[in-house]
């Protein structure tokens, strides 16, 4: 699983997942839904599912990261009152 980790962490302009950087967050959260979609419809083959895997995990990581961004504004905002 760790390495699982590692590929959510650092993409490669070779792995498929690089763009993701440049997506806005309801980019990133509307394909992640797409993906959860098409892998509980259980009708892909292993290969696709664990691609799909990975890509989901970037793309969660970047909404996280989105988010963890938009509450430190919100909390900067706060101490600034």
């Amino acid at each position: 699983m760790a390495k699982a980790q590692q590929g959510a962490d650092s993409t490669s302009p070779d792995d498929g997942l690089g763009d993701v950087a440049e997506l806005s967050y309801e980019q990133a959260r509307d394909e992640l839904i797409a993906i959860v979609s098409q892998l509980e419809g259980g009708q892909l083959g292993l290969e696709e599912s664990m691609r799909l895997w990975r890509r989901g995990e970037v793309l969660a990581a970047h909404c996280s990261t989105w988010l963890d961004g938009a509450e430190a504004a919100l909390t900067e905002g706060d101490e600034a009152d």
